[in-house]
C-alpha cells in the first residue's frame, strides 16, 4: 500500500463531502458533462506528490484536448479515511469519479462492489502496458481475473535505524538483525542508553489500519513458517504458530516498554510523527517502514531533512529465526483505476495514460520514493541517481510477498488490527487474541474456506 498518512488539517465529515461533491458535479452522471474528467485522488500532511502529479497531469490533458476539463478532487485523508469518503463518492453516480487512485488492496473489493471499470480492451491496444512488471500487472487484478488498476509505482518494507543513536548505544553499523531477538535485543539497547528515546515502532492497532496489518503483522508473519493465506489451496489459514508468534512480537514491544506510549501509537497523527518529526528528530531509534518515506525529506518534499541519508541507515527485515531466505518483506502499491460510473470512458482512460506515461512516472516514482514498476524508468540513469536508498530498497523486491489477493482481505485485515490492538494494550492474551481471529476469519469465509496452520 501507499504510506499510510495523516491527516492534513480538518477533514470533511461524510455528509459534508457529499453536499459538496454533488454540489460540483451538476447532477446525473460522474460528471458534470461527457467532457469532464474528475478525479479523486489523496493527499495528506505528508504526502503531496499525487498533487502534483495530478497537476501537471491535467495541464498536459487539457493542452491537447480542447474542450475538455479536468476537474481535481483531492480527498485530504489518512488511509482508512480515505478509503472511507472514496467509497461514498463511489455509492452515487452523481459523485463517483471517472479517474480514481486505488490502493490495490481494495481493488478486489471495490471491483466486486461494481465501482470500477475493467480495462483489458484498452490494454490490449497500449503499447506502454509492455513496460510493467508482472506483478504490477497481477496487482490490478479483480475477483474475476480483469484489470481494474494500472500501477503507479510499488514498494517494500524494512528497518530504518538512526546511526546516532545506534552509536550511543554501542550497537556496530551497518546494522543487519539476522532474527526478531536481534532486533528486540538492539531496542533493549537503545532504552537503556537513552530512555527518552522511542526504541522501536511497528504500526499496532486499528488506528493504523492498513500500515498495522502489513507494516506490522504481515511483516512478521510471513518472515515465520507460516501465512495469511495458501494460494494453492485458497484457503485462509486459522491457528498457526507463526500468527501468535507474530502477535508475541508486538506485545514485546508495547507491552515491554520498547514502542511508543499507547497515546502515541494509537494517536491518528503517528504516520506524521514518526516520519515528520520522530525520524528527523532522533526520537525514534528504529522504524519497520516503507521504502517512501525517504520522499518527505528529499528536496522539495514535505518535510526537508538533508541529512536522513547520513542520518539513517536501512536494514533489511530478518526473518524469525534467520530460517531462509533470511530476509523478508511487504510490497503493495497504488494505482489509477477508471470509475464504473464514467461517461466518457474513453476520455478517462486518456488522462489515465497521460498520468502514467514514462515522463510522469519517472516524475511521481522520483517524487514519492517508489520503486518503478516500468522497466523504461525503473533503469533510467534519471531514475537510478536520484534517491540513495532506491538500491536498496529495490534489493528486497527478492524476497518480498503480497497481500492475498481476495476480496475478503480487506474484512480479515481489519481482524489483524483488532488482534494486534489487544495484545499491544494488554486487553488479551496472545492466545486469547489469536482464536478470536481465527473465529473471525471462520465467520467472514467460512470454514470450509480455512485450514490449521
Amino acid at each position: 500500500m501507499k504510506k499510510s498518512t495523516t491527516i492534513a488539517g480538518g477533514l470533511m465529515t461524510a455528509a459534508a463531502l457529499t453536499v459538496a461533491l454533488a454540489g460540483c458535479a451538476g447532477g446525473g452522471g460522474s460528471s458534470a458533462d461527457a467532457n469532464t474528467i474528475r478525479v479523486a485522488y489523496q493527499t495528506t500532511a505528508t504526502f503531496n506528490q499525487m498533487q502534483t502529479l495530478m497537476e501537471n497531469a491535467k495541464k498536459q490533458f487539457e493542452a491537447s484536448h480542447e474542450g475538455v476539463t479536468v476537474e481535481l478532487v483531492p480527498i485530504q485523508a489518512e488511509g482508512p479515511d480515505y478509503y472511507t469518503k472514496l467509497a461514498l463518492m463511489n455509492k452515487s453516480a452523481s459523485t463517483a469519479p471517472d479517474v480514481q487512485y486505488e490502493d490495490t488492496f481494495k481493488i478486489q473489493s471495490d471491483a466486486a462492489a461494481g465501482y470500477l471499470l475493467p480495462l483489458d480492451d484498452y490494454l490490449a491496444k497500449w503499447d506502454d502496458w509492455s513496460q510493467f512488471a508482472e506483478g504490477a500487472k497481477q496487482a490490478g487484478l479483480g475477483p474475476d481475473g480483469k484489470t481494474y488498476g494500472v500501477s503507479l509505482g510499488t514498494d517494500t518494507r524494512g528497518l530504518w535505524y538512526n546511526k546516532d543513536l545506534f552509536a550511543k548505544a554501542g550497537i556496530p553499523v551497518p546494522w543487519q538483525p539476522k532474527t526478531w531477538a536481534d532486533i528486540l535485543s538492539a531496542a533493549e539497547k537503545v532504552k537503556a542508553a537513552d530512555p527518552d528515546v522511542i526504541p522501536i515502532n511497528v504500526y499496532s492497532g486499528k488506528t493504523a489500519g492498513e500500515a498495522a496489518s502489513m507494516q506490522g503483522l504481515e511483516m512478521l508473519l510471513y518472515g515465520t513458517d507460516d501465512t495469511l493465506y495458501d494460494t494453492s489451496s485458497k484457503k485462509w489459514v486459522v491457528g498457526s504458530q507463526g500468527f501468535k508468534d507474530s502477535l508475541k512480537f508486538i506485545s514485546d514491544v508495547y507491552q515491554g516498554g520498547l514502542g511508543p506510549s499507547l497515546q502515541q501509537a494509537l494517536d491518528p497523527n503517528i504516520f506524521t510523527s514518526v516520519t515528520a518529526d520522530w525520524l528527523p528528530s532522533s526520537k525514534l531509534a528504529i522504524a519497520l517502514d516503507g521504502s517512501w518515506q525517504s520522499a518527505a525529506w528529499i528536496d522539495g518534499g514535505t518535510a526537508p531533512w538533508p541529512q536522513w541519508s547520513d542520518t539513517l541507515g536501512i536494514a533489511a527485515m530478518p526473518t524469525q529465526k534467520g530460517q531462509a531466505p533470511g530476509t523478508t518483506s511487504m510490497s503493495g502499491g497504488w494505482t489509477l483505476a477508471l470509475g464504473k460510473n464514467t461517461k466518457n470512458a474513453d476520455l478517462a482512460w486518456e488522462f489515465l495514460t497521460t498520468a502514467v506515461n514514462k515522463e510522469n512516472a519517472t516524475s511521481y516514482d522520483i517524487d514519492n520514493s517508489q520503486i518503478a514498476v516500468r522497466a523504461d524508468v525503473a533503469k533510467s540513469t534519471e531514475y537510478l541517481g536520484a534517491n540513495p536508498s532506491f538500491e536498496t530498497f529495490s534489493s528486497f523486491v527478492d524476497t518480498t510477498h503480497f497481500r492475498p489477493a481476495t476480496e475478503d482481505y480487506d474484512k480479515i485485515s481489519n481482524q489483524i488490527q483488532v488482534a494486534m490492538e489487544a495484545v499491544m494494550t494488554g486487553q488479551s492474551s496472545v492466545d486469547d487474541a489469536a482464536a478470536a481471529y481465527d473465529q473471525a476469519v471462520i465467520g467472514i469465509v467460512g470454514e470450509e474456506n480455512t485450514q490449521k496452520g
